[in-house]
């Protein structure tokens, strides 16, 4: 399931895969089937911010933020507020969706990894939360919502 066109279409948003600015070394490395660490994630999470600081019409990366620091390290990085789109769903919905898709270099083996580093975003983060076992419309129609009820 991938929600770039179906909800970037509805906001006016550009969107790019935040795994597009990995550098080859966390490709290579993930692709072996071994988690990233905090110092592998820094070059990554950088580019994320830039990316957001030099986009001149709105613009939606896709990227797991697992962190609070990772989510301040971007927001720092991109010089301005960052919303963030939390996508929360059960390890079994997520493997199963990882499962269906074809050609990405992280395995599904590496979700636990990531399930033990996430902290999901917190009250006082600009972020919103988004249940993914439903229907892509609604997840959609959810996330454009609650985008039209925030100051941005």
């Amino acid at each position: 399931m991938s929600l770039n066109g179906s909800c970037v279409g509805r906001l006016g948003a550009t969107y790019l895969d935040g795994d597009d600015l990995h550098p080859l070394a966390n490709i290579a490395k993930m692709s072996q089937g071994i988690a990233l660490n905090d110092d592998d994630r820094w070059p990554w999470l950088t580019p994320v911010g830039w990316a957001l600081a030099a986009a001149e019409d709105p613009l939606i990366i896709g990227c797991s933020a697992l962190k609070r620091a990772y989510r301040a390290h971007i927001t720092q990085a991109a010089e301005a507020p960052v919303t963030f789109i939390h996508l929360a769903g059960t390890p079994e919905i997520v493997t199963a969706r990882m499962n269906a898709r074809t050609g990405h270099f992280m395995p599904p083996e590496l979700l636990a990894s990531q399930y033990s580093t996430l902290e999901p975003p917190g009250a006082d983060e600009n972020a919103i939360s988004v249940n993914i076992d439903q229907p892509l419309d609604a997840i959609v129609d959810t996330i454009v919502t609650q985008l039209g009820g925030m100051r941005r």
